[in-house]
């Protein structure tokens, strides 16, 4: 496992537990763990797009980025 010894592993662990607490690993688990199912799931939505479409019309499906922004009529314009 790239190299690490069963010495280096308990030193790593122990150095994460004095950094982040016996309380906080489980949590930075888990939210390690769905940060990279996350990614891996919009990987998997990017090689699903048919080859044939690209990327400008994913975007033109009518977003709020697609249109300029305008300033709120409530909010005065200073020149």
């Amino acid at each position: 496992m790239f190299g690490l010894g069963t010495t280096e592993i308990i030193v790593i662990f122990g150095a994460m537990i004095l950094l982040f607490g016996a309380k906080r690993l489980p949590e930075i688990g888990k939210s390690l763990g769905k940060g990279i199912r996350e990614f891996k799931g919009s990987i998997s939505e990017i090689r699903q797009v048919e080859p044939g479409q690209d990327q400008s019309q994913l975007s033109s499906s009518g977003s709020a980025s697609d249109q300029p922004a305008e300033p709120a009529e409530s909010d005065p314009v200073i020149r």
